[in-house]
């Protein structure tokens, strides 16, 4: 029975403490603290006057009392001072204290529940704001994100907040372990955006809320016009679904617009580190402008600087990587390797794809003329 009253009570103290402001309840504790130091303050002034007891020994016997310790080494000897220890402990001190540790209690709850639900005020500064939710795998795909973001070696300690409507009940651990908070609540409205400390972060990041509408262009468009006003949207990163958007987005001096890509969220990660590098990124996604190409190229030793020269200097493109015999993929060797391979992996423009035959030219006619000058 002592267990059910138990929780039926931690039950009750923490809806109580939940529904209670931070204010009210600093406002308890003070006022309580206050009254009970008055009392404190009239015992000790009774056992000076009624016992002739010392100051220090006055402090001793009324602390001792109302904090139900009790060693019994003074007490009050006299009718008067015993009256007096009473009504101002007995009664009125011992129940302040009560009070006092009740509502110190409920402000600790309350502060628990409030950090919980992302309701806390975290008055954070030069931190990584990340707005809104992914529709789908919301949780999988934060974990992703920010262990790209504690993995890149810039912001292994940098706090991390989330601004979304996705953990009401609270973060899970796995997020929480990454060193995230949360704020449970909407870009749309200024107080939420206020709370997250958008105009103290060092990056704020707009995910778009479904990664397959662009009905979900037009609430980012308006999250970015909102950071535009507080004049911080040089350093938004912003995704964006449908590109014809993409002009809208950039009159608000938005510097980084991207296409969602859930399954690479390193691209959000490389716009931070090194600006501009997530363009050519998203280029390897498409078709549109750059992409990758396999040529089929016999190479027997050659270095991989002058392999790279001969390519570019016919400006067919830039070789990435090269596949060796074997079937493996070696990925941006040094300048002076040795490069023995059945293939080059180049980036390549779209609307200039070489063919197989241009490549193997070029690399021909670049090779014959060293050994002609070396001859």
């Amino acid at each position: 029975m002592n267990k059910v009253t138990r929780f039926i009570r931690q039950h009750q103290r923490v809806r109580h403490a939940v529904y209670q402001t931070d204010a009210n309840i600093q406002r308890a504790v003070r006022r309580t603290a206050m009254i009970l130091l008055s009392f404190v303050s009239l015992h000790v002034s009774a056992m000076i006057w009624l016992e002739g007891m010392p100051l220090w020994t006055a402090i001793w016997l009324t602390l001792t009392t109302i904090t139900t310790v009790g060693y019994g080494d003074v007490s009050a000897a006299t009718p008067l001072g015993q009256l007096a220890t009473i009504a101002l402990m007995y009664v009125c001190g011992i129940t302040l204290m009560t009070f006092l540790i009740s509502d110190y209690v409920d402000f600790r709850i309350a502060r628990r529940e409030r950090i919980r639900t992302g309701h806390w005020d975290w008055n954070m500064a030069d931190h990584i704001l990340i707005i809104n939710s992914p529709k789908y795998n919301h949780e999988a795909y934060f974990v992703r994100l920010i262990s790209q973001i504690r993995e890149s070696g810039e912001y292994p300690e940098t706090p991390i907040m989330l601004l979304n409507e996705a953990f009401a009940d609270g973060l899970p651990d796995c997020l929480r372990q990454l060193g995230v908070v949360h704020v449970t609540g909407s870009a749309s409205r200024p107080d939420d955006l206020q709370r997250a400390g958008a105009h103290r972060a060092r990056h704020i990041v707009v995910l778009s809320r479904d990664e397959y509408s662009t009905d979900s262009d037009s609430f980012t468009f308006d999250v970015a016009h909102r950071l535009y006003s507080l004049h911080i949207s040089n350093k938004v990163i912003v995704e964006c679904v449908d590109d014809s958007n993409r002009d809208r987005l950039r009159a608000l001096d938005i510097p980084v617009i991207l296409r969602p890509i859930r399954s690479y969220p390193e691209i959000i990660v490389r716009a931070m580190v090194a600006p501009g590098s997530e363009q050519v990124i998203e280029d390897m996604f498409t078709h549109a402008d750059d992409h990758t190409v396999r040529y089929p190229v016999w190479l027997e030793g050659e270095r991989w600087a002058d392999v790279v020269n001969a390519v570019v200097q016919a400006s067919l493109g830039t070789p990435l990587a090269y596949v060796t015999k074997e079937g493996k993929v070696i990925k941006h060797p040094d300048g002076d390797h040795h490069v023995h391979a059945q293939s080059l992996i180049m980036l390549v423009n779209t609307e200039h794809t070489p063919s197989i035959r241009d490549v193997q030219r070029a690399i021909e006619v670049h090779f014959n003329k060293r050994m002609e000058n070396l001859v």
